[in-house]
């Protein structure tokens, strides 16, 4: 195990960044692997749309653990997992419930930063996600991937993203990196020289998300980033292909 913890956290070079084509059960896990995945990482959008529940820890945390455990056990490769806010705002039950995660061969997870069921994305208070943090390291140890995603860029329009913003993500991505966090996600953040302004200022590797009309791997890779995801996009296209599919065979 501890090779694929290694593996993983080498794949995140700035400027080369690691791609992960998301994944929600051990099927699409499968699926992505013979396409010629590196790694596999989740969606926690993906994931609760396909056991029928809402994203924002709206899927019960047992139905996660053991969706997480059927694609560990369903890929050679390394597996990270997105586990949203960990279940709960409160430090030593968010390590143990993160503890229960890294039991099912995960070799890391996002965690984020917003309190969970804000529709304005409110963060949690620096200070208090960085308690959870630390409490995570503690409990799983070194070698586990807390990928830290901030929502400062989920709470405005792309439009208004400006400098001041990137200063706050680059605040907390040192304070996450203080606490033991391994890396930094900001969704939401397209504006190529803001995001190379984040790159710049973080000390650890930044996870950029791509989507339809965000820029290019290639463009968004010279900005410094270490990892580019896709989110609930898999899941997306695949469920309109499946519809497709469907229409054409019930027409």
């Amino acid at each position: 195990m501890t090779d694929k913890f290694t593996t993983f956290a080498k794949l995140h070079i700035p400027g080369s960044p690691l791609i992960l084509f998301n994944v929600w059960d051990a099927g699409s896990a499968a699926a992505v692997e013979r396409a010629g995945a590196r790694a596999l990482a989740t969606g926690s959008w993906s994931v609760a749309a396909a056991h029928g529940f809402a994203d924002g820890e709206g899927l019960p945390v047992d139905l996660a653990l053991a969706n997480a455990a059927r694609i560990v056990g369903a890929t050679a490769l390394p597996v990270t997992i997105d586990f949203e806010g960990g279940y709960t705002t409160d430090p030593m039950q968010c390590a143990a419930n993160v503890a229960a995660l890294a039991a099912t061969g995960a070799i890391g997870c996002n965690f984020e930063d917003q309190v969970i069921g804000t529709a304005s994305r409110m963060l949690h208070p620096i200070h208090d996600q960085v308690a959870r943090i630390s409490a995570i390291r503690r409990t799983v140890g070194t070698d586990f991937f807390i990928n830290a995603r901030t929502d400062i860029f989920l709470s405005a329009p792309a439009d208004m993203h400006d400098a001041a913003m990137v200063d706050a993500a680059i605040e907390r991505a040192r304070a996450y990196a203080d606490a033991g966090a391994s890396g930094l996600f900001v969704p939401g953040l397209v504006d190529l020289k803001l995001l190379e302004r984040v790159c710049s200022g973080s000390t650890l590797p930044v996870n950029f998300m791509a989507f339809n009309g965000a820029p290019g791997a290639a463009q968004v890779a010279q900005t410094g980033v270490a990892r580019i995801s896709h989110g609930p996009g898999p899941f997306r296209l695949a469920m309109k292909a499946l519809i497709d599919a469907a229409r054409v065979a019930l027409e």
